[in-house]
C-alpha cells in the first residue's frame, strides 16, 4: 500500500517558522476568488489506533477492553473473489491505509467529504477487542468476548446539507469474516459474512450473483440529524436508515459449544427505518 510522502511533510515542517514570520496582508476580491474556485483539499492516510479500555458509565458500566482498530493483515479475505486476488487483498498490514479523503465546500455551503482507496484495492480492516462487561455495585455480567471482524470499504461518502441540517451518510461496507461469543447466552457466532445483495445467492433481479469487488459492500444510506421525539415534544437525535442491502451467512451458530448449523439471508433490504435517541 502507498505511504505518506515523508520528505514532502519534512519540507512542510521546516517551513512552519517562516510563514510564522510573513507578514500578513489582506486579501484583494481577485484573490478571493482564486481561492474559493479551489476543488478542495485531498488526505492520504494510514493509522492503527489502540484502546486499552472504553467505559460508559450511568448508574452502572459498560466496560469494553483492549479495543484493536488497524488492517485486516490477512490474504484470504471474500475468497469467492478470485480475479485479480493479489492486485486486491495480496499485501497485509496492521495498519487501516490506502485512504484517500477529499474534502470539498460546494457553492451552497455543503460539506462533502468522500473516503475511498488511493489504489484499486479495497480499503481493508480488522477489529478486534476483549471482554464485554456490564459492572454495577454488586454484581458484573461477561456480556461478549473474542469479538474478531476483518472486512474492507469501497465507498464512504459524507454529505452534510446546510439547507436541512441534515448528515447523510451513504457507504459500502463488507464483513469478510466475524467471530464472537456471547458468554451471558452461551452462544458464539462463527464466520459471519456481510456483502452487497448481489454477491451471495442471486442477483436483487433474480439472476445468478456475482462475487467481485464492486459487489463485495453491503450499501447503506442513512440520514443523521436534529430531530423531535417521536412519542412526543423535545429534541432528540434523529437516525434514519434509507436503505440497508446485503447479504448475510454465518457458518457456524455455537449454542453450549455445540454447533446448531449455519445461516444465509439473501437480499435483506430494510428502507424507511426511523430512530430517535435522547436522554432521560
Amino acid at each position: 500500500m502507498k505511504s505518506l510522502k515523508k520528505s514532502a511533510l519534512v519540507l512542510a515542517i521546516a517551513g512552519l517558522p517562516f510563514a510564522a514570520q510573513a507578514d500578513l496582508k489582506p486579501l484583494d476580491d481577485a484573490h478571493m476568488g482564486n481561492i474559493t474556485g479551489q476543488a478542495g483539499v485531498t488526505i492520504e492516510l494510514e493509522t492503527r489506533v489502540d484502546i486499552g479500555e472504553f467505559r460508559y458509565t450511568d448508574e452502572g458500566s459498560l466496560s469494553i477492553k483492549d479495543i484493536k482498530i488497524g488492517g485486516a493483515n490477512r490474504t484470504d479475505l471474500f475468497e469467492e473473489i478470485t480475479d485479480f486476488r493479489d492486485a486486491l487483498f495480496g499485501q497485509t498490514s496492521d495498519l487501516i491505509d490506502n485512504i484517500k479523503i477529499d474534502i470539498d465546500i460546494a457553492d451552497d455551503g455543503d460539506a462533502l467529504i468522500n473516503i475511498f482507496p488511493i489504489t484499486a484495492a479495497p480499503i481493508d480492516f480488522g477489529i478486534s477487542t476483549g471482554d464485554w462487561t456490564l459492572e454495577g455495585h454488586t454484581d458484573s455480567t461477561l456480556l461478549a468476548s473474542n469479538f474478531n471482524m476483518v472486512g474492507a470499504f469501497t465507498k464512504v461518502g459524507i454529505r452534510v446539507d446546510t439547507a436541512t441540517d441534515t448528515l447523510n451518510l451513504n457507504t459500502q461496507v463488507g464483513i469478510s469474516e466475524l467471530n464472537v461469543d456471547f458468554d451471558f447466552l452461551a452462544l458464539g457466532i462463527r464466520g459471519l459474512k456481510m456483502t452487497g445483495a448481489d454477491y451471495m445467492g442471486t442477483r436483487l433481479d433474480g439472476s445468478a450473483a456475482n462475487p467481485g469487488v464492486l459487489t463485495l459492500g453491503a450499501t447503506i444510506d442513512m440520514d443523521v440529524y436534529k430531530g423531535t421525539r417521536l412519542g412526543g415534544a423535545g429534541d432528540a437525535l434523529a437516525i434514519d436508515l434509507n436503505t440497508f442491502a446485503a447479504d448475510m451467512s454465518i457458518d457456524q451458530v455455537l449454542v453450549g459449544g455445540t454447533s446448531i448449523g449455519s445461516v444465509m439471508m439473501d437480499n435483506l433490504v430494510v428502507q424507511d427505518t426511523t430512530m430517535r435517541i435522547y436522554g432521560h
